[in-house]
């Protein structure tokens, strides 16, 4: 059987991401939030790990720039209304296994998320330091979540008829200077 998540929240195991730096160190306020409330939800719909899905359900709730960046509010409400339905039958099927969608190399050493999750994770953080940024925020997930479709957060944005092309386009936009 595979260990239960802990119930702290990333800050609360003292705030360790596996490199050994410290999430603050890493995320923006909104980012470090949504991944707690990920944390949370996990552990409350009785999933093993924190997956793309739980990333995507938080980060939407925490942060605004993500929320308008998906699109219009109705695009948002539909989403917020497949994520929402997880635990209560859209998404059983993912319950009691584990995320991996194939498109990256298991990532090792983080601890209570599926691989996509913890290479979504890292490439906000990566997206962050092309741009210049000393924290990932909530934008650089966004980004990083919508660009791998097999995710069962790219599965959730399909059904809510969200085109990941059209996100990647408004986050790029995002964060070029305006004149």
């Amino acid at each position: 059987m595979q260990p239960r998540i802990p119930r702290q929240s990333a800050g609360e195991q003292g705030g360790r991401w596996p490199d050994g730096t410290d999430l603050e160190d890493r995320f923006g306020v909104e980012l470090t939030s949504a991944v707690s409330g990920a944390r949370r939800r996990a552990v409350r719909d009785g999933d093993r790990q924190i997956d793309t899905a739980h990333l995507l359900h938080s980060l939407l709730e925490c942060d605004a720039d993500s929320r308008e960046l998906l699109g219009d509010g109705p695009r948002v409400v539909r989403v917020l209304g497949y994520l929402v339905q997880r635990s209560i039958g859209y998404g059983l099927r993912w319950q009691s296994s584990v995320e991996d969608s194939g498109a990256v190399p298991v990532v090792t050493g983080a601890a209570g998320f599926s691989p996509p999750a913890a290479a979504a994770m890292e490439d906000a953080c990566a997206r962050a330091v092309r741009r210049g940024a000393a924290r990932a925020g909530g934008p650089d997930l966004l980004a990083a979540l919508v660009a791998d479709p097999r995710t069962r957060a790219a599965e959730v944005l399909a059904r809510a008829a969200v085109e990941p092309h059209a996100v990647l386009a408004r986050v790029e936009s995002h964060f070029e200077p305006t004149p």
